[in-house]
């Protein structure tokens, strides 16, 4: 058995007004409870150092960069990762990241146990729009302040494992998940913001997105035999609902652990990584059972395209 511990750190809402300092205090707290139930491994959401300002509309690029990090660890996040090494526990959280030459991505990283990067990973799959939109409810401006990611879908050895990362929408593209599974990825984790209601479509309320959340993350855990933790960012947001259902799924696709709350939550639960083998080596054997010459259009063709009428 190789069993990795692992801490879903799921945080409630965060203020616009809050500061990054008062958000790693939370953070902490989570960890400090972590580390009495014996994590190994805490899981925080994306964005979990602010509110989910791509919500506001700016045209201020002053404005907008104020949210970003321009180095990792800084001074607002250096008691996380000193505490994180404190504890030899390693930590995934999500961030606004502005690098050097000014390129802006929706990121995540992970440390080992001595609070050391390993991985980073931006999200290639962003969502929304980039202009404000009077037909929504509210604004989703992914694609006005981010970029789509460039570091691809990479897996990194860690914990005794092989361990990938993704950000909210990228849970529900298979290709998240198969592009790891390729790597023979083990644990995936994943941090979310997702909004309680549908910008674009009202009656699609909580329920269903908690629905659409539990079978995007299921089917990818399922369908590459490997474990996944989806950890949510929830409650209301100056105004704006966001659903939790932070959720720790196994790799026959079963929940094992789901908040229950849209506060700051911790779900821990021991993740044996040789529970993925059994399935990658049967019914996901890729060696065995792919067959690539048929699959030509997902990496060929975006939009689809119908076949002609006759």
């Amino acid at each position: 058995m190789r069993v990795v511990n692992v801490a879903a750190a799921q945080l409630g809402p965060i203020q616009k007004a809050e500061s990054r300092q008062a958000v790693v205090k939370r953070m902490i707290d989570l960890m400090d409870e972590a580390k009495a139930k014996g994590a190994d491994l805490i899981v925080y959401p994306e964005l979990a150092l602010t509110t989910f300002f791509p919500r506001w509309y700016m045209e201020d690029q002053a404005e907008v960069d104020a949210w970003f990090e321009r180095e990792m660890p800084n001074a607002a996040t250096m008691p996380l990762f000193e505490r994180a090494a404190r504890h030899q526990m390693a930590m995934n959280f999500g961030y606004a990241e502005m690098t050097p030459d000014g390129h802006h991505f929706n990121t995540c990283i992970l440390t080992d146990k001595s609070g050391k990067i390993v991985g980073k990973y931006r999200k290639v799959h962003l969502p929304g729009h980039a202009e404000f939109d009077t037909k929504r409810a509210f604004q989703h401006l992914e694609k006005r302040y981010f970029e789509p990611g460039d570091l691809g879908f990479n897996v990194w050895r860690a914990l005794g494992g092989i361990f990938g990362m993704a950000i909210c929408n990228d849970r529900r593209w298979p290709e998240t998940y198969r592009v790891m599974g390729l790597q023979g990825v083990e644990m995936v984790l994943i941090g979310y913001n997702t909004p309680s209601v549908n910008a674009e479509k009202s009656e699609e309320g909580p329920e269903k997105r908690l629905f659409h959340n539990r079978l995007s993350v299921q089917a990818g855990a399922y369908q590459n035999s490997t474990w996944v933790v989806c950890v949510a960012k929830a409650g209301v947001e100056d105004g704006h609902p966001l659903i939790g259902g932070s959720l720790i799924v196994n790799p026959d696709g079963e929940i094992v652990a789901e908040a229950k709350t849209e506060g700051d939550e911790l779900l821990v639960h021991p993740c044996d990584l040789d529970a993925t083998t059994f399935g990658k080596e049967t019914i996901f054997n890729f060696a065995q059972h792919r067959r690539i010459e048929h699959y030509g259009l997902i990496s060929s063709r975006t939009g689809a395209v119908p076949p002609p009428e006759t």
